[in-house]
């Protein structure tokens, strides 16, 4: 009989590897369909997008998503085997420097957007934008400049950031959460002797989120 003591299988390899932006990325879109279907709450909803962005290693994102079903009723897969599409289209980049630039109206913002500001000045305003994701994140680098952030007052909004001789604000975080459909604008920053805003504008709301939602997971 063979009483050597074996040690435990080591966990996946995959799952002790530090997590990607594009993991992430992957993770919350998971949450927000699962919002959007009535899976989760707008509070556990919440509660999951917070830790998403506090844990550092792919087996703890899976932990968030594995009584969750992935995009297309399918259980969410490893990340080493997600296929590209689930990853997002490529980031639309938004740069100023010593300039000014804007994007505001009627526009289709992609699930990423990436800002750039050094001594320059950015708005992005999704007061009239068209929402085609449940989950927007916007990446800002801000080096003595300003870059200012609106979305409308029924859109959840979440900042995640820090500014060093600077300043980054997300203000009305929490306030969309009374409309579980209401989609969710993730704001990631840090701020180098600049500014960084992040607020919802009163009276700009969108209407009919649940229906146009709806709508759209079931076409």
């Amino acid at each position: 009989m063979d009483l050597e003591k074996h040690p435990a299988a080591p966990a996946p390899a995959s799952a002790q590897l530090r997590a990607s932006d594009a993991d992430r990325d992957r993770i919350a879109q998971i949450l927000g369909d699962a919002l959007a279907e009535g899976r989760l709450t707008s509070e556990e909803h919440s509660d999951r997008l917070d830790t998403l962005y506090a844990v550092k290693t792919v087996g703890e994102l899976e932990v968030l998503v594995q009584d969750l079903p992935a995009p297309g009723g399918v259980h969410a897969w490893p990340a080493s085997a997600a296929p590209a599409a689930t990853q997002g289209g490529p980031a639309e980049t938004i740069v100023a420097v010593c300039s000014s630039s804007a994007r505001k109206g009627r526009w289709r913002p992609g699930a990423h957007t990436r800002a750039v500001s050094v001594m320059g000045d950015i708005n992005i305003d999704l007061t009239e934008a068209v929402f085609e994701q449940q989950v927007t994140e916007i990446n800002v680098t801000c080096i003595l400049g300003n870059v200012e952030v609106l979305v409308p007052e029924n859109v959840t909004l979440r900042g995640y950031g820090s500014g060093v001789l600077g300043n980054f604000e997300v203000r009305g975080e929490g306030r969309g959460q009374s409309d579980p459909q209401a989609p969710v604008v993730i704001v990631r920053g840090f701020a180098l002797l600049g500014n960084i805003e992040a607020r919802p504008r009163p009276g700009a709301r969108l209407v009919d989120l649940a229906r146009k939602l709806r709508k759209r997971l079931d076409g």
